[in-house]
């Protein structure tokens, strides 16, 4: 009797690890697809890709400048 309940336990652990390999699997694959998909559509209407910000970047010259230095010097005083 021992045996036989290990047997099932370990049948149904390999089941559902089994199960959730193939969903997280499917999910890769769904979500990849996906991201092709939006890529595809947005290169169609011509969207531009957004940039993804960088501390420390260099400021634009559209008069941002100054508030950059404003929160920089927010930054300092909040950190003391």
């Amino acid at each position: 009797m021992g045996t036989s309940l290990i047997t099932d336990g370990l049948i149904l652990m390999g089941l559902g690890m089994g199960v959730v390999f193939v969903f997280l699997t499917l999910l890769i694959f769904t979500t990849k697809l996906m991201s092709k998909i939006c890529r595809n559509i947005g290169a169609k209407n011509g969207a531009v890709q957004a940039k993804v910000a960088v501390p420390g970047a260099a400021v634009s010259a559209t008069g941002d400048a100054e508030l950059a230095v404003a929160i920089a010097a927010a930054k300092r005083e909040a950190d003391k």
